[in-house]
């Protein structure tokens, strides 16, 4: 008889840190989020981008950055089933790490 242990399967994510208390808030344009709207619409840092266009989008962003690292902001209202598509195709785009984005971390609460 052999045991092994099952390990979980699901989404790797991550969640963006709070920068510490009392420094200045940073405005890095290197940081690339992707937005899902409510009407199932996407941007890349406030550019339009068809789903279709996701994925070859992403390649291009991150074909010269060492550091490959995105974050999805999905509305409210949206099924997770969405954010959950973008980031199989993040990650299928080749990037390493994934974040989650709330609007009560944007808020910074």
């Amino acid at each position: 008889m052999v045991i092994t242990p099952l390990t979980p399967k699901g989404l790797e994510a991550l969640v963006p840190q709070p920068p510490p208390p009392g420094t200045p808030p940073a405005s890095d344009t290197r940081t690339v989020v992707i937005v899902i709207n409510k009407d199932k619409s996407i941007m890349i840092n406030q550019e339009p981008t068809l789903e279709a266009n996701l994925g070859p989008r992403l390649e291009e962003i991150f074909k010269t950055r060492a550091e490959r690292v995105v974050f999805v902001k999905g509305d409210a209202d949206l099924e997770f089933q969405y954010v959950a598509k973008a980031i199989d195709v993040a990650h299928g785009a080749g990037i390493d790490k994934v974040g989650l984005m709330t609007p009560q971390m944007e808020a910074g609460q």
